[in-house]
């Protein structure tokens, strides 16, 4: 076979290819490593903040809710007074937008994301925050080390508010636009109807195609709040009534989420005295001392057995 076109033959040739390669090899090892980023699991990234469960709940649980964030002193030293918003999914799940006017919502359901959501978040808030208002904002998808939320906002209780569709987006006049009205529409036609429930923190009525479900984030450590609802079981007071279903339970950034399934046709706010009731036997079983006995250890191994992967 012979030599490819434009390739230099003999000795000569071989020499001037062997200096190109090794001048390749120099200018390589010479030029600067960026530093790879590591990524770090974080099993609670939401941990040290006052309301834990329902900064989970938003994440795992509601199609659509928003609550308005304090920034930290230093960061309103550093950027003024900002609006800043936390939305549960914002446009495309963009991870933050900024509108003309300087106010900045983060997302908390989206596409790229980090072992750390803590991290995640706050750098998406800093990069909103240095971005102009209205410009889009560039997030890293591995945003390295750096401040978490615990860092750089006023911690206190999430002043919730529930929305029935994805309005809140928007800015006035914005759903005049046809095309923008249908986005919202589609948006609108997935949510599954959420209510958040009084009774007990970071518990949620929804209902979804031929039933409803209560799902509640427990706010304790995952094995005393296991040997809590172990008890319940044993003794038959897992269920929030007639025709209602301990469903099982799934696992949420370091806490426990159970599952109940509930008649499709009744309403939310029926269902408050269950939770209430249900919410007053969990603490009294959380508070009870000692060993699980024998029926509560088979209750524990048939919950670890009915764990959901779907939420």
């Amino acid at each position: 076979m012979g030599p490819a076109h434009g390739e230099p033959v003999g000795p000569l040739g071989c020499d001037a290819v062997s200096k190109r390669r090794k001048s390749q090899r120099t200018a390589a090892d010479t030029a600067p490593r960026k530093d790879k980023v590591r990524d770090i699991f974080v099993p609670r990234p939401f941990d040290g903040l006052v309301d834990e469960p329902e900064w989970i709940a938003l994440r795992e649980l509601v199609p659509a809710a928003s609550a308005p964030l304090r920034l930290a002193p230093a960061l309103v030293e550093e950027f003024g007074d900002r609006s800043a918003t936390l939305a549960t999914v914002l446009p495309m799940a963009a991870p933050a937008i900024t509108k003309p006017d300087g106010r900045v919502l983060i997302g908390l359901q989206r596409h790229q994301q980090s072992g750390d959501v803590s991290r995640d978040l706050a750098d998406a808030l800093l990069c909103a925050l240095r971005t102009e208002p209205g410009g889009e904002v560039s997030v890293p998808p591995l945003p390295g080390p750096g401040p978490r939320l615990q860092d750089i906002l006023v911690d206190g209780p999430l002043d919730i508010s529930m929305h029935d569709g994805f309005e809140f987006w928007l800015d006035p006049g914005a759903a005049d636009d046809p095309t923008v009205q249908a986005s919202l529409e589609r948006a609108n036609a997935a949510i599954y109807p959420t209510v958040r429930m009084t009774a007990a923190k970071a518990a949620y009525w929804c209902q979804v195609p031929d039933k409803a479900h209560v799902r509640w984030v427990l706010p304790d450590d995952e094995d005393a709040a296991l040997d809590a609802l172990a008890r319940l079981g044993a003794a038959g007071s897992l269920t929030l009534g007639e025709q209602t279903k301990f469903a099982g339970m799934f696992r949420a950034h370091g806490r426990l989420v159970p599952v109940w399934d509930l008649p499709e046709e009744t309403p939310a706010a029926e269902w408050e005295d269950p939770v209430a009731q249900f919410a007053k036997r969990y603490a009294e079983a959380l508070a009870t001392d000692g060993p699980l006995d024998a029926s509560g250890r088979r209750a524990r191994q048939g919950l670890l057995g009915r764990q959901l992967t779907l939420r």
